[in-house]
């Protein structure tokens, strides 16, 4: 019980980072209703953005460790700030209306650009911080083993719980939330009634990209690294993810991933590692299947 209860306390960091992807994910595919094979890469690259900067300023302007790597999460923000703009209004809003497959191919160009920039940044060299806040806190004592979180993962679970409830409390009461809701259903119809559909699309894109930001920060300072095909991996789960809970609400999206990174910690506990991401999108799919057939069916009916 103990090994099992270690599993669980893994399974809430790695649920934590998924949520928070998939809260982000969804608030701008819910009003595109278009796969963003970018959102990934944009996750990885401000992470490694992180890296890169917090060690150039170690190591080229001789800041302290703190002051490097607040640095690091600065220009990590303000690359996601910049990309999200050239993202919402140069391919999203020019492409919006036209064939889904336009948005996928050019995300799909723009992720091999973000990755490939990093590599070349990086000289093609893994850059890893320093340990930082990893003492383990012990949870629970056995005989021969304990179940244990380290700082930095119960800061991340922290953070991430705190955002997205406050986010979340944000969305429901605000009167961007009622525009996204509006949009996400009908955008012609919200547009006829006065809203304003490409100021609440660049609204989206602007948060859905601070979150990917924010969880590339806190994934950097728990691994100390991202490699640069990281954002392939990860986006394309949270895209399966989403994609079976839909796109109608991101708390319902970030509870779903959070699940789903629970269930992985829980097969790498009890079953072969190698395996894990291959029956996990088998998962993925299999359920994707079974729930879009029943949507269908629904919306015969």
């Amino acid at each position: 019980m103990l090994y099992f209860f270690q599993q669980v306390l893994n399974g809430l960091h790695s649920g934590a980072l998924y949520a928070l992807l998939a809260f982000g994910y969804v608030l701008t595919n819910g009003i595109l209703h278009r796969t963003n094979l970018a959102y990934g890469a944009l996750f990885a690259f401000c992470g490694h953005t992180m890296i890169l900067t917090a060690a150039f300023g170690y190591q080229a302007l001789w800041l302290t460790l703190f002051a490097s790597v607040a640095l690091g999460v600065a220009a990590a923000f303000l690359y996601a700030a910049l990309l999200s703009r050239v993202l919402s209004r140069s391919i999203f809003e020019p492409l919006a209306d036209r064939a889904p497959n336009a948005i996928v191919v050019t995300t799909l160009g723009i992720l091999l650009a973000l990755s490939e920039a990093s590599r070349i940044a990086a000289d093609t060299h893994d850059l890893w911080l320093p340990p930082m806040l990893a003492q383990p806190i012990i949870f629970a004592r056995g005989a021969n083993f304990n179940a244990t979180l380290t700082l930095i993962q119960l800061l991340d679970c922290a953070v991430v719980a705190a955002i997205i409830g406050l986010a979340a409390w944000a969305f429901a009461q605000s009167s961007f939330g009622r525009r996204w809701r509006a949009v996400s259903d009908d955008p012609r119809a919200a547009a006829m009634c006065g809203v304003d559909v490409r100021a609440v699309l660049r609204r989206a894109v602007l948060f859905g990209g601070l979150c990917a930001a924010l969880a590339g920060v806190l994934a950097a300072f728990y691994y100390g690294n991202i490699s640069f095909g990281t954002g392939l991996v990860y986006g394309l789960k949270i895209l399966f993810v989403t994609a079976v809970g839909g796109y109608l609400s991101p708390l319902r999206a970030a509870l779903g991933a959070a699940a789903f990174g629970m269930a992985e910690s829980l097969w790498a506990g009890y079953f072969p590692l190698e395996w894990r991401d291959g029956w996990m999108y088998l998962f993925l799919v299999a359920m994707l299947v079974l729930i879009g057939t029943g949507r269908d069916q629904g919306k015969i009916d």
